[in-house]
């Protein structure tokens, strides 16, 4: 397993997204310049290619971020614990850093230790497909993440109009650092561009076709950034 690599930059981290065996193969296309920071692997997605996951890795140069998402938070749906365990598992190792849901920090905090002892950095996230969750009850998310050890709490929510959009910047921009914010849905774009701008440290693209309507695709939103703020 290759050697990981660190993440280094200090503003808006621009994450591409490969959930797919094709958006592997162009991870390992990706340079520094073309604005992307790291590459996320969906390994609940890859689950079925795990032989795959191994080969294509160690062609990938730009750090890697690893999540196996619980089904009832976009992950893929039937995956038991279990299996999602076993993939991080083995694939920590080459990992700069895991996102694991906060519901899911108890079982699997073996892992989390792991990540910590190993300098791994630790997404703990929360996402809501339905609906953007009222702020206090974001701003209990954010207190729940950082008690549980997050280095970066991410929350997702649905943006069903401007008020929902307004949630999120109130919450970002109110955080004090560590803090991830993302819309999803018909805004979702508009807050992908506008919430690093309050200091989101996440931003996510897609490069092989998008998972939720909002998303950018991952060199795109890197132009459209350094072109507002970094």
């Amino acid at each position: 397993m290759k050697q990981k690599q660190k993440v280094t930059r200090s503003a808006c981290i621009v994450v591409a997204t490969a959930h797919t065996l094709r958006g592997l193969r162009l991870a390992a296309n990706l340079r520094a310049s073309d604005g992307v920071d790291v590459v996320e692997v969906r390994l609940d997605h890859l689950a079925s290619q795990e032989p795959a996951i191994a080969r294509q890795l160690p062609k990938i140069g730009l750090p890697l971020l690893l999540t196996a998402r619980h089904p009832s938070e976009g992950g893929t749906k039937g995956l038991l614990l279990a299996r999602r365990r076993a993939l991080l598992q083995r694939f920590l190792p080459a990992a700069s850093m895991i996102d694991v849901e906060i519901r899911s920090t108890k079982p699997l905090q073996g892992v989390l230790r792991e990540a910590a002892q190993r300098g791994i950095k630790r997404v703990l996230s929360f996402h809501d497909f339905d609906r953007t969750p009222a702020r206090h009850q974001l701003a209990a998310k954010i207190r729940q993440g950082r008690r549980l050890g997050a280095d970066i709490v991410k929350l997702a929510t649905k943006l069903r109009g401007p008020a929902d959009l307004g949630i999120l910047l109130s919450i970002q921009a109110e955080s004090k650092g560590g803090v991830a914010t993302m819309g999803m849905g018909p805004l979702g774009k508009v807050s992908r561009l506008v919430l690093p701008s309050v200091g989101s440290l996440l931003v996510y693209g897609y490069l092989d076709r998008p998972q939720v309507e909002g998303q950018w695709p991952a060199q795109e939103v890197a132009r459209r950034l350094q072109e507002i703020i970094l």
